[in-house]
């Protein structure tokens, strides 16, 4: 049995599921003046769209499967009496995404229209599961670059199955990036898959016709571009820059937020991306703070994983590691 047609069904339920929440959080993000926040302990900030997103996805692998999801968000916040306009909203948002008229697939029929403010909290709660090294796993950050997401810019949806410590299969939603890379001001909204060993694909939001993608096949190190964060407090840009400057690199850096920047390399925007830490404190942070992070990087990770060529796998090559 192929990895794709052994995880069809998981790929196709992950799909309509990423699809329904990038729609959600696009809907959130184009009236920001809605996406209320709440700060949780490492000070990064969660909206309406990350709490929405992600009762959606986990009400709809649930609905399906029965393996454990690491979220990134948990309900405990929304539940307390200061916090009833922020449920209140999230659940707005969940039941009118629920009722959508849109083509988001037939998984969702097993949902109905609408569910009650005790079923949306503990779907979110769901997330709660630890990850496990043996078996499989759903990981989940439902809105990755939440800053590129109050700002308007880039974010993602992010999504991966992990079967005995090891990611097998990734759908990432880029609700704000270009369809067409080489018409930027055009169509907009793309969802990216995986399965490992079978490469990747991307469709829009839209139209579920798939097509293949693949990275540069580069000639010389020195004809490759970066893609880095627009948050310089993420990375060490100036180091990057020497390190650019050393390898003969002078195209600009493609910046943007979120594990898009994954997702692009894998379709050949940009060839390299590095994160390397700002400080020791921040290195140590990373990794340990948040329930999910250790995952995070894991579902983008797949697609470019999946478009390492089979000629580097026939001449011995592995396949590379992804880590936080």
């Amino acid at each position: 049995m192929s990895s794709t047609t052994q995880y069809a069904r998981e790929r196709a339920v992950a799909t309509a599921a990423v699809l329904k929440a990038c729609y959600a959080a696009r809907e959130v993000q184009s009236q920001l003046a809605e996406a209320k926040t709440v700060t949780k302990d490492d000070k990064s900030p969660v909206t309406v769209a990350d709490y929405t997103a992600q009762a959606l996805i986990s009400s709809l692998l649930f609905a399906h499967f029965d393996y454990p999801l690491v979220g990134e968000e948990d309900a405990q916040d929304l539940r307390s009496d200061g916090q009833s306009e922020l449920r209140k909203a999230i659940c707005t948002r969940a039941d009118a995404a629920l009722a959508a008229s849109r083509d988001d697939g037939d998984e969702w029929k097993k949902l109905g229209s609408s569910r009650t403010e005790g079923e949306w909290l503990d779907a979110i709660d769901r997330g709660n599961a630890a990850s496990a090294a043996k078996g499989r796993t759903w990981c989940l950050d439902p809105i990755d670059g939440t800053k590129g997401f109050l700002r308007g810019g880039q974010y993602a949806v992010c999504l991966a199955l992990i079967e005995d410590g090891q990611p097998v299969l990734g759908v990432v939603g880029c609700p704000n990036l270009p369809v067409d890379p080489s018409q930027p001001s055009g169509a907009k909204g793309v969802i990216f898959s995986a399965v490992r060993g079978s490469g990747a694909v991307q469709r829009s939001l839209t139209d579920p016709t798939e097509a293949p993608i693949r990275m540069h096949g580069l000639g010389a190190l020195a004809d490759a571009s970066f893609c880095e964060s627009v948050e310089s407090g993420h990375s060490d840009q100036g180091t990057n820059a020497r390190i650019a400057q050393i390898l003969g690199i002078t195209k600009p850096s493609v910046r943007m937020d979120s594990q898009a920047k994954y997702c692009s390399i894998s379709r050949a925007d940009g060839d390299i991306y590095l994160r390397l830490p700002v400080s020791a404190s921040y290195q140590r942070r990373s990794g340990i703070t948040r329930r999910a992070r250790s995952w995070s990087p894991r579902p983008a990770a797949s697609c470019p994983t999946a478009t390492v060529s089979r000629s580097t796998l026939r001449k011995g090559g592995r396949w590379p590691r992804t880590r936080a």
